[in-house]
């Protein structure tokens, strides 16, 4: 193969290899974002695929916390934010409003730090701090 056509091949190749690197980093935070929607929307197999193994029980928790009131998501955006240990760290804004009829409660999705984790090559959420 003569060396022109090498680089091309390269040259080729070069922009997969970027993109796919960022699509890995920026699933984690899709994930975490992807979380909040389904528990917005009360899809429970939705967030219990989302949902990392050990983090199972209490996605169905926060699920029932919702079970009478009317729940929506207002401007969700999702950032990777380092790494810790096995877990990408993920911020958020926006909020998750849960009306409770005669009250509203607004939860900022800032005021945590999530946690992602990649089983079986998908990533989930994974709890936060």
């Amino acid at each position: 193969m003569k060396p022109t056509t090498k680089l091309l091949i390269f040259l080729l190749i070069l922009p997969v290899l970027a993109l796919s690197g960022c699509t890995a980093e920026n699933s984690a935070a899709d994930a975490i974002q992807a979380y909040f929607k389904a528990l917005a929307a009360k899809n429970a197999s939705e967030l219990a695929l989302l949902s990392c193994s050990e983090w199972e029980a209490q996605a169905k928790n926060e699920l029932e916390s919702f079970g009478a009131v009317t729940v929506s998501l207002e401007t969700p955006d999702c950032q990777i934010n380092g790494d810790e240990g096995d877990y990408t760290l993920v911020s958020c804004s926006g909020k998750l409003i849960a009306n409770y009829g005669n009250e509203i409660l607004e939860i900022d999705l800032e005021d945590r730090i999530y946690l992602a984790a990649n089983e079986g090559g998908e990533w989930r959420m994974c709890g936060y701090r």
